[in-house]
Order: C-alpha cells, then sequence, then structure tokens
C-alpha cells in the first residue's frame, strides 16, 4: 500500500522560470527579426535605381552597337606623298636650324556612311622631339570615300638644342643626306553621322626619312618613301 501511495501521489519539481523579454518579443512578433520600416523602404528604392541603371547601361550598349553595325566607323587615313628638303643646316655656334621642308600628304574619308569636318589641322614639324615649326592648314570637308591632297612648306629658321647623342645623329644624317623628321598632324574634327556630328580631337604620327634635295637631285641615293601617318595615342 505504501508503495502505491507513493506512485499516486502528486509529484511538486522546481518551479518553471518566467519567460524573459528577449523571448516574449520573440513570440509576440511571431518569431524572427523585425525589419525596420525606413530600413526596408530605403534597400526598396536602392535595388529599384540599381535596377533602372542596369537596364539603361544595357540600352545604351545595345544602341551603340546597333550604331556601329549600321555606319561601321573608321578612322581617317593620313598619308606623307612627298617630302623634300632644299635646307636643314643647324649652327653649331648657336643652335639655330635653318630649314625649308616640302610636304605633299593625302586626307582620306575611307567611311561609306559618315562625312569628316576637318575644322582644325596643325602640323608640326618636330625633329628629335624638338619642334621647329608649326603651319595651320585649310580646312575642308571629306564626303563619303573621298580623298583630298594638300600640299605646305616649312621655312624658316628655329633654336633648338639637341643632347649630345642627337647632335651626334644629326651629323650622321647630314653626311648621309637623309634626315629623320617627325610631322604630327593635331586634328579638330566633327563627324557627319546623320542628324548629329559629334566632335573628336584625334592626333596623328608620321615618322619621315627625308633626303636632301638641291637643284641637281637629291643628294643621297635614297628616294623618300610614301609613309603612312599612325593615331597617336
Amino acid at each position: 500500500m505504501s508503495d502505491q501511495a507513493h506512485l499516486n501521489g502528486a509529484y511538486y519539481g522546481p518551479s518553471i522560470p518566467p519567460p524573459t523579454k528577449r523571448a516574449r518579443s520573440y513570440h509576440r512578433h511571431g518569431g524572427g527579426s523585425s525589419c525596420n520600416p525606413l530600413s526596408c523602404l530605403c534597400g526598396c528604392i536602392f535595388n529599384l535605381v540599381c535596377q533602372i541603371v542596369i537596364t539603361i547601361i544595357v540600352f545604351i550598349g545595345i544602341l551603340v552597337l546597333v550604331l556601329w553595325l549600321v555606319y561601321r566607323p573608321n578612322m581617317p587615313k593620313f598619308h606623307v606623298n612627298e617630302a623634300a628638303l632644299t635646307q636643314f643646316t643647324l649652327s653649331p655656334n648657336n643652335n639655330t636650324l635653318y630649314y625649308n621642308l616640302a610636304v605633299n600628304m593625302t586626307f582620306r574619308n575611307p567611311n561609306k556612311r559618315i562625312g569628316l569636318y576637318y575644322d582644325r589641322i596643325e602640323a608640326r614639324a618636330e625633329y628629335y622631339d624638338q619642334r621647329f615649326a608649326t603651319r595651320n592648314l585649310e580646312t575642308f570637308y571629306l564626303g563619303h570615300k573621298q580623298e583630298k591632297d594638300l600640299t605646305t612648306v616649312f621655312s624658316g629658321e628655329q633654336i633648338i638644342v639637341l643632347e649630345n647623342d642627337d647632335r651626334l645623329k644629326y651629323n650622321s644624317e647630314r653626311s648621309a643626306g637623309v634626315y629623320n623628321i617627325d610631322l604630327n598632324l593635331k586634328l579638330r574634327m566633327r563627324l557627319k553621322v546623320g542628324w548629329a556630328k559629334p566632335k573628336y580631337k584625334p592626333k596623328f604620327e608620321c615618322d619621315l626619312r627625308v633626303p636632301m634635295s638641291t637643284s641637281s637631285g637629291t643628294v643621297s641615293s635614297v628616294a623618300f618613301q610614301r609613309t603612312k601617318c599612325d593615331f597617336d595615342w
């Protein structure tokens, strides 16, 4: 009987502690972390802005690709057909260069659907990074697949200071009768693409080997070779 009374009697264990504030908050909001309305709004706006920006970038990329496929733009082409020196003397006393350089160039537009406005053409003649002459050439418009020849003359005198190595090169070229002269073109252009006329300012460099000429012919046996001008980055 004593054993049965023990089994049927009530059991009094330790009391259950009340729920903490954090637990009450958890159950009150249905579990999980809460979202601040202002933070949620800012996050939604940020995501929307990102989507709009990405859409605009993709649209611009597709538009540029379509325009490129339609117009197939190509860089203008430049060649120096002829170049002749009748004077190129560097004074050993005062570093004065006396020069007379004639250059004939061809400007070509290789594009089928793009016209080229040459609003400014600045031609610079340099000798071992020393500029000794500058000329502004006439401006013009080149239509599709058109080309134009221009001739200019650089004549005068200019003080240039050559380093010892460059002075030795000058003496060597003077003996050979052929000079390494750079012709740089600094351009201000407009493209005629349909109704639009975007502007850009490219630069081109022409590395020339110019023989000295006299009234009886060239001093050197080397003749001038037609030279392509390269885009100057």
